[in-house]
């Protein structure tokens, strides 16, 4: 992996990113995509727990998209991670979840994060197992959501990966 672009600007997406980040997760070919409405709305409604990667000209080249659990209020969900293919293999998704877990650590006192992976889904395990690495913390693993309770046809099960506790950040 080679570092993330010099130029590379991470902040939090606006509802302009929405179209972009529904691209994103389209050409991914591996996230569920959701409708195009779902994306605006969550840059709305979700904009301080995500974030994009955007290039020298503002575009956005990646994106997490995450929120804090109603019932772990120290809990991030991340729910979608997703990177431009032209600028994979550069550290920008690892760029990005560090980036967004250090603001919400400091903002909201964020202890852990979870995500659901599906097997077989060899990046994003190799994403989060990293990132677990990187701040010392546990991860533990349960299937969250088995195949049978999705209505729309064949799906593989979604596999809890809960990550922490997370070391505490230094104020700057």
């Amino acid at each position: 992996m080679t570092a993330a672009p010099a130029d590379l600007l991470i902040d939090r997406p606006a509802v302009t990113d929405g179209a972009s980040l529904w691209r994103l997760a389209k050409e991914s070919k591996t996230l569920d995509l959701n409708s195009s409405y779902s994306y605006l709305l969550w840059c709305r409604d979700f904009a301080a727990t995500s974030a994009v990667a955007r290039d020298a000209d503002g575009e956005p080249v990646g994106f997490v998209t995450g929120y804090v659990r109603p019932d772990d209020p120290r809990t991030l969900l991340v729910w979608q991670v997703a990177v431009d293919p032209a600028y994979r293999g550069h550290g920008i998704a690892a760029a990005l979840l560090d980036g967004l877990t250090a603001r919400l650590a400091e903002e909201r006192g964020i202890t852990a994060i979870e995500t659901t992976i599906t097997p077989g889904n060899t990046a994003s395990e190799r994403l989060f197992t990293s990132f677990a690495a990187r701040h010392g913390a546990d991860v533990t693993r349960e299937v969250l959501f088995q195949a049978g309770l999705f209505p729309d046809g064949p799906h593989d099960p979604e596999v809890l990966n809960r990550i922490g506790p997370l070391a505490p950040t230094t104020a700057h």
